[in-house]
C-alpha cells in the first residue's frame, strides 16, 4: 500500500507541476487587441448545427445577431440536424433584423458516424464568410464576441482560433462540479494553445479560415469518429499549417453554455468527449491524459481499499488535499477570469467526486458507445 501511495505522491507532484507551468503560460497570454483602424473587418459566417433545441435556439440566435460588428460583415447559419422539434420553425419564425439568418437541413444522418461534424459541414458548404465560427445551440454569446475574435484574427494573424466557454454555475451540486471541471480545462487549453504545445479547444466557441478547412479535406479522415469536431479537426489544420492556431483570451469572448442538466446526461458527455482520446495523433496530449488519469486512478484505488484496509481511507484523504492545494492557484487565476471565484469553496469539496468522474468517463469512453441527442454513438 505504501509503494502505491508513494506512486500516487509522485504523479501528483508531475501532475502539479504541469498546472504551474500551465498557470505562468496563462498568465503570459496578452490580452487581443482590438481591430486596427483602416483595416477591414473579416467577414464571418457562424454555424450553429441545432438538434432538438427548441428550448434554447431562439435567445443563442438572438444573442449572436446582437453583435457590436457590422451586419454586413457576418451571417448566421442555424444547420437543423434532423430535430424531432420546433427548432426549425422557431428559427423562421424569429423577427428578421439587419443580420441574415437563414435555416437549413443537414440531411438524412442514416449511416452518418459524426451527424454533429456532418451538420457543421453542410453549414460551411452554403457559408459566404471568410472565417467559420461555431458555437452550439444551447449558447449564448456576448455583444463584443466577433469584434474580439476579428481583432484577434487580424492583429495575430491566426486562422484557427481557439476561444474562452464557460458553463453557467447555477444552484445544483452538478452545476457547481461542471463549472469547476470546465473552467479548469479551459485554463489548461489557453496555457498549451497559446505555448503551441497541444491542439485543445471547444467546438463551443471556435473560428477557422473556410479555406483553410477546404484545403484540408474538411473532415475527411476524422468523419468515422463520432466526436472531435473541434479538437479532432485542429490536430489536422494545425499538422498541414504549423503556427496558424491561436487562443483568443478576451473576456468580451466568453461563449456561456447551460450545464447537463442530469448526472446521467452528464456522464454520457464526458464519456463522449473521452471516447475521441485515443485518436490524438500528439504523443504530448495523450501523455498529459494519461497522467491525469492515473492520478486519479491510485486515488481510487485507495478509495476502493479503504473497504478492507480502513487506514487507505486516510491516505485516500490525504492525496485529495494534496491534488487540492496543487490545483487550487491555478483554479484561482483562472476562475477570476470567467467571474466564477465563487466556485473555490467547492473545489476541495468535490475532489472525491472528481476522482471517480475521471476514472469512469475515461473508462467508460474507450469501451462503450454513447447517447448523444437520442442517438447512440460510438
Amino acid at each position: 500500500m505504501l509503494l502505491i501511495f508513494f506512486i500516487a505522491v509522485a504523479l501528483l507532484f508531475c501532475y502539479g507541476l504541469l498546472l504551474q507551468y500551465c498557470l505562468a503560460w496563462w498568465e503570459a497570454i496578452p490580452a487581443p487587441e482590438q481591430l486596427p483602424a483602416g483595416i477591414t473587418p473579416p467577414t464571418f459566417s457562424i454555424v450553429i448545427p441545432a438538434r432538438n433545441e427548441a428550448a434554447n435556439i431562439a435567445a443563442c440566435v438572438l444573442s449572436v445577431c446582437g453583435q457590436e460588428y457590422p451586419a454586413e460583415h457576418y451571417e448566421v447559419i442555424v444547420v437543423d440536424d434532423n430535430s424531432d422539434d420546433a427548432t426549425a420553425a422557431i428559427v423562421h419564425q424569429l423577427p428578421s433584423g439587419r443580420v441574415r439568418v437563414t435555416c437549413i437541413p443537414a440531411g438524412s444522418a442514416e449511416g452518418s458516424a459524426a451527424p454533429k461534424k456532418r451538420a457543421v459541414a453542410t453549414g460551411i458548404a452554403q457559408a459566404t464568410g471568410e472565417i467559420i465560427v461555431t458555437t452550439d445551440a444551447d449558447c449564448l454569446v456576448p455583444a463584443g464576441w466577433l469584434g474580439s475574435l476579428a481583432g484577434f484574427q487580424r492583429t495575430e494573424n491566426k486562422n484557427f482560433i481557439a476561444a474562452p466557454v464557460k458553463i453557467v454555475s447555477g444552484k445544483s451540486i452538478l452545476s457547481k462540479f461542471q463549472a469547476l471541471d470546465f473552467l479548469t480545462m479551459q485554463g489548461i487549453t489557453g496555457a498549451v494553445v497559446s505555448r503551441r504545445l497541444l491542439n485543445m479547444c471547444n467546438g463551443a466557441n471556435l473560428a477557422y479560415n473556410k479555406n483553410l478547412f477546404l484545403a484540408v479535406n474538411g473532415f475527411s479522415g476524422i468523419d468515422h469518429i463520432a466526436s472531435g469536431d473541434d479538437m479532432l479537426l485542429m490536430t489536422k489544420i494545425a499538422g498541414s499549417y504549423p503556427g496558424t492556431t491561436g487562443f483568443c483570451k478576451s473576456r468580451a469572448a466568453i461563449v456561456s453554455t447551460q450545464p447537463a442538466a442530469t448526472w446521467k446526461a452528464f456522464l454520457q458527455q464526458r464519456i463522449r468527449w473521452a471516447s475521441k482520446a485515443t485518436h490524438y495523433r500528439q504523443p504530448r496530449i495523450f501523455f498529459v491524459l494519461l497522467l491525469v488519469y492515473c492520478c486519479n486512478l491510485l486515488l481510487f484505488c485507495f478509495l476502493l481499499m479503504g473497504f478492507f484496509y480502513p487506514m487507505a481511507w486516510l491516505l485516500f484523504g490525504l492525496l485529495c488535499l494534496a491534488k487540492f492545494a496543487m490545483e487550487y492557484f491555478f483554479v484561482k487565476t483562472i476562475a477570476a477570469f470567467f467571474d466564477q471565484v465563487f466556485l473555490l469553496p467547492w473545489l476541495l469539496m468535490l475532489q472525491p467526486l472528481h476522482v471517480l468522474y475521471i476514472v469512469c468517463s475515461g473508462f467508460l469512453g474507450q469501451v462503450t458507445g454513447y447517447t448523444w441527442k437520442g442517438r447512440k454513438l460510438r
